[in-house]
């Protein structure tokens, strides 16, 4: 499985990421690098680095100035068990059919495929999960793994390390930061929001919940440090996949699958570097092999970071599938400018019942609320409508909060055409089986709104004093209230 490492090290060393990436080129030869790949926990690009208004994040800030700071990366699924089988394998989850979140019947990767840390330990690294944090893995398939060790400490002298750990707070429950409160008026919202104090102070405790896990990166990063092995350590941090909020997780907008990407490797890459190159996830994956010097039994599906290659690149693809029982799949093409959706279930509601969502996201129920009492705007609507466009198209750079939908606009047929093009080649490459007859009968109950307007608002009034609770006030989410007001509905098979 190992190439000459020699060889591989000088060409390391020697590469340049040129334009908005340059690699500080080392004469000598260098060891394999430690790697240490940070993911936070349904996190988009809500970070002080990226611009986010009201959060204070100086860890995370400063492993950005440190290092390369990616405009523009992206994860392949909207969720967490698909976006990490991805990252796991270095495939596009379709392609090793790994594709449906919270899968039952889970098999083991065709084609060969095996986890990119059972290749890094048969290469000779130590192989670790967690390091003190959550040993969260999530994969939608049965192969084992190959992580060998908790820690970073428990490699042998000498010996590389590759830990991959999660940040995982950053998952709803939100937790308040007593030291460092966030006024909400402070915070900004996103238009496909109504402004209300509720949503405010919503947006508000989950950057509140960032900057106590900002707390706990730092002592990683500082480990890291007191450990002497900052140097010779390719540091990564990402979100799995985008922010807990409607219309973010669970879907292929940019509140989706947009992600933070940071790396620092003292010597390799340039400090306060911003990179607007396309990159997802996948990109990682062939990266790391590539620096361990590792041949994998089936080539991945990602490009090397530190290529010129991955300057060329015209799209990157996205899809989703299942989430938990509701069934539901889109799949969405992206460039620099534009991005295409298809919706393969168009009669299907964007917010069609989902447990997870309306047990935790105070946010959507006071759009549910005020999208049957007709109080949302249109560009607040589309989103709580009864159905789905078949396809939609957004021009990122006039509208990047992607609420105008484009499709039929006469001078982006062109443009709308070449996505869609570049869309099905990707589906074809995946063996995509899209929705098959089984998959559209199953699932829970479709029956829209999933509640009265009555049991909304009873739901926003109990998800009031969780929302407001002030720092150190122990209140939980309303969880058993919520599971017991769903709408009574004789179609209803849930009921």
């Amino acid at each position: 499985m190992r190439k000459n490492f020699g060889a591989m090290a000088l060409l390391i060393t020697g590469l340049v990421l040129s334009h908005t990436i340059e690699a500080e080129a080392k004469t000598n030869r260098s060891p394999r690098p430690n790697i240490l790949w940070i993911m936070l926990e349904d996190w988009g690009t809500d970070l002080s680095c990226y611009g986010t208004q009201a959060v204070h994040t100086p860890h995370i800030d400063q492993l950005a100035a440190e290092g390369v700071r990616y405009t523009r990366a992206f994860t392949t699924a909207p969720v967490c068990s698909t976006s990490r089988s991805a990252m796991l394998t270095g495939h596009y989850q379709n392609y090793t059919h790994t594709n449906q979140h919270r899968t039952q019947k889970k098999h083991i990767l065709p084609y060969g495929i095996e986890p990119i840390p059972l290749l890094l330990s048969r290469a000779g690294y130590c192989t670790a999960l967690g390091c003190g944090l959550s040993k969260k893995t999530d994969q939608n398939f049965t192969n084992k793994l190959g992580f060998t060790a908790n820690n970073w400490s428990q490699r042998k002298p000498s010996q590389p390390f590759f830990a991959q750990v999660t940040e995982a707070t950053t998952h709803r429950t939100w937790k308040r930061d007593e030291e460092n409160p966030i006024d909400e008026n402070n915070v900004e919202l996103p238009p496909y929001y109504p402004d209300t104090p509720l949503i405010r102070r919503d947006w508000a405790n989950g950057l509140e919940q960032l900057q106590l896990a900002d707390k706990t990166i730092g002592k990683i990063l500082q480990k890291l440090d007191d450990d002497g092995l900052r140097d010779n350590t390719l540091v990564i941090l990402i979100g799995d996949n985008g922010r807990c909020m409607p219309r973010g997780k669970q879907f292929l907008y940019d509140g989706g699958i947009s992600i933070p990407l940071l790396m620092r490797w003292p010597g390799h890459i340039k400090s306060e570097t911003v990179c607007n190159d396309l990159v997802n996830t996948l990109d990682i994956c062939k990266t790391i092999i590539d620096l361990a010097g590792v041949e994998p039994p089936h080539p991945l599906h990602g490009m090397n970071l530190f290529s010129d290659e991955i300057k060329k690149r015209t799209y990157i693809f996205a899809a989703r599938d299942k989430m938990d029982d509701t069934h539901d799949a889109m799949r969405a093409v992206r460039s620099k400018r534009y991005k295409y959706i298809r919706n393969l279930m168009p009669e299907r509601a964007y917010c069609q019942y989902n447990e997870y969502k309306e047990k935790r996201y105070p946010t959507l129920a006071v759009l549910n609320v005020m999208h049957q009492e007709g109080t949302l705007s249109p560009e607040q609507s589309h989103f709580m409508a009864s159905e789905k466009p078949p396809e939609e198209l957004y021009d990122l750079e006039a509208d990047p909060w992607e609420t105008n939908n484009l499709i039929h606009e006469t001078p982006l047929q062109k443009t709308a055409a070449d996505l869609r093009q570049a869309l099905q080649k990707w589906q074809n490459e995946m063996n995509d089986e899209g929705v098959t007859d089984a998959f559209r009968q199953g699932g829970w109950p479709v029956d829209y709104p999933t509640r009265s307007l009555k049991a909304w608002k009873e739901i926003v009034e109990k998800f009031h004093p969780y929302v407001f609770r002030m720092p150190g006030e122990k209140i939980r989410p309303p969880d058993d209230f919520i599971g017991q007001t769903r709408l009574l509905n004789p179609k209803n098979k849930s009921q």
